[in-house]
């Protein structure tokens, strides 16, 4: 977690081929799970997010061992950061009015 603003921008335009410009929130989780940085660009500038637990650790959905990349909701980020497991997080089912099926 050394990684700067500029260190985190090259990282997601090399290694993900992803825009940093596009206002997407690309989180960075140390390897203990202690520290997440969260890098976004918004109105003429990057913001980065640092939150550090005094204890415990941030718990991740599982990932795949080949996987570069995982993507969360907004739910499931804001749960992440509140210290709750993710993979436990279940939605409630889309409400449909009555007499219409869903889609």
């Amino acid at each position: 977690m050394r990684k700067s603003i500029d260190g985190l921008m090259a990282l997601v335009r090399t290694s993900w081929g992803e825009d940093v410009y596009s206002g997407h929130l690309f989180a960075f989780v140390s390897r203990r799970g202690d520290r997440v940085k969260i890098l976004t660009f918004s109105r003429g500038g990057f913001v980065l997010y640092y939150k550090r637990l005094e204890t415990g650790r941030f718990r991740l959905p599982p990932v795949d061992e080949d996987a570069r990349s995982v993507p969360l909701d907004a739910t499931q980020l804001v749960v992440l950061l509140d210290g709750v497991e993710v993979a436990e997080v279940k939605r409630q089912p889309a409400w449909t009015p009555p007499g219409r099926t869903g889609s």
